[in-house]
């Protein structure tokens, strides 16, 4: 008989300890360790094996490696294909999170009826919804295609037959949390079955080459339910992100062996299911309001693709010792920090003020270009002065107060131009070498002073 033994793992990280603890040393959540009966001959090591040999494989030069550009097959929603990499790579394992009802299912359902109509095999795999009610959601997304195949399983070892049968191109399974593997004592979404089954599914999706697309719960604190190793063991992690209760959703690319990570997709929810938007700048600057203090427009890259966002800020005096300092969308200490630089190199009296500083959209940048919108917007409403609506700024401002050189500013500029906007705020060192649309005024600043003087003053 195989050798059983008891392990005490955190549910949140994976740390693992041979006793019970209050208090995960690993990631200091409480009362997350539990404890789970591991066989000895349960674990076993993954090999990927590239050839019909089964003889140990030998260290190769890396010149004598022939490369082999991996063909992409793409779907009808660009936006799905551009944060994938321009497309689907086979043999692929790729993670995609986001939280309950968010529209993770539909979003998959809805690609596996468009690989599906290519004449691929497509095998939907639900361990949260049976047959039925997954065809009821189908058919309310208008979804037929006689390649498209739905099973209702959670049995790890039932899955990699069916998986053997049929041989499909490709494989959705909804969700991990959901799948158990026989050989392991524990409850399915644990720390211990979701390494084993994702090991497991990362082994027939290498040596089969199918593409297999795994849904990921996510906790309270937005990170994918189970152990970090799980995002490790993929190709590509994709994060759902968006309100519940607002129609937009933004498809984040957090790793991607096959592409870049600063990709994003955005999509609306609708009752005939998500549709792409292909045009998100226009839709981040619908509901701007004219003449008011406080909001600036940046343009942001996500990316390769250039983004118009509206930044808003509100300065008010504070009726507390300490004023707060609230952020959404973008960084607390980077407001905090850019307050400093207005206050020590310009000489605005901030530190009785209360600062709330909201990204519109609810859109998260983290690109240092902001810097110089964001300083603009908190200036704007501390002295109560609109900025123009046709102006919009880029640079990151330095703790000298300088506004320093942006990268792609020729295609920010662009994207300015394209929704009518006349003037563009920006580093001087990224004046020249380009040339800028027609009907807009490019004005070069070299700090923070300089850049208020002409949005504030002229």
């Amino acid at each position: 008989m195989a050798k059983t033994k008891s392990k005490f793992i955190c549910q949140s990280c994976g740390y693992e300890s041979p006793k019970w603890m209050g208090k995960c040393p690993g990631c200091g959540a409480w009362n997350t360790m539990s404890e789970e009966v591991i066989k000895q001959s349960a674990r076993h090591r993954v090999t990927f094996h590239h050839t019909e040999s089964s003889k140990m494989s030998k260290p190769t030069s890396i010149n004598t490696i022939e490369t082999v550009m991996e063909p992409r097959i793409r779907t009808s929603l660009t936006e799905f294909n551009r944060v994938l990499g321009s497309g689907i790579v086979k043999g692929s394992l790729v993670l995609i999170g986001g939280d309950p009802g968010i529209g993770k299912s539909t979003l998959l359902l809805q690609v596996s009826s468009q690989l599906a109509n290519q004449n691929y095999d497509v095998l939907y795999i639900s361990g949260e919804e049976s047959v039925k009610q997954t065809k009821i959601r189908a058919d309310r997304l208008g979804i037929q295609s006689e390649n498209l195949y739905v099973l209702a399983e959670t049995d790890l070892d039932y899955i990699s037959k069916a998986i053997s049968e049929m041989n499909p191109s490709f494989v959705v399974i909804d969700s991990i949390q959901t799948i158990y593997h026989s050989d392991i004592s524990s409850a399915p979404g644990s720390v211990s079955q979701v390494r084993e089954c994702t090991a497991e599914l990362m082994r027939i999706a290498k040596t089969k080459g199918i593409a297999i697309f795994i849904v990921g719960h996510v906790t309270k604190e937005g990170s994918i339910a189970g152990p970090r190793i799980l995002e490790h063991m993929v190709d590509t992690v994709l994060y759902f992100e968006g309100e519940r209760h607002h129609t937009y959703r933004i498809l984040r690319a957090v790793k991607n062996r096959f592409g870049s990570t600063n990709e994003m997709g955005i999509f609306e929810m609708k009752e005939s299911g998500l549709e792409e938007v292909l045009n998100p700048s226009e839709i981040f600057l619908e509901q701007r309001s004219k003449g008011a203090s406080g909001s600036t427009v940046v343009a942001s890259m996500e990316g390769t693709r250039p983004v118009l966002v509206e930044i808003q800020a509100l300065i008010a005096p504070t009726s507390f010792g300490n004023p707060r300092r609230m952020a959404t969308g973008v960084d607390h200490n980077r407001v905090s920090l850019l307050m400093a630089v207005l206050e020590k190199r310009v000489g605005l009296l901030l530190q009785n003020q209360d600062a709330y500083v909201k990204v519109a959209g609810g859109v998260k940048l983290d690109e240092p270009a902001i810097d110089l919108a964001v300083s603009i917007s908190i200036a704007s409403s501390f002295k109560d002065q609109p900025t123009k609506g046709t102006d919009v700024f880029i640079g990151e401002v330095g703790l000298t107060g300088e506004v320093r050189r942006v990268s792609r500013i020729e295609q920010r500029v662009q994207e300015a131009a394209k929704l009518g906007f006349k003037r563009v705020i920006l580093p001087k060192a990224n004046v020249g070498g380009w040339q800028a649309p027609k009907g807009v005024e490019i004005v070069g600043v070299d700090d923070v002073f300089e850049a208020l003087q002409f949005a504030l003053g002229g």
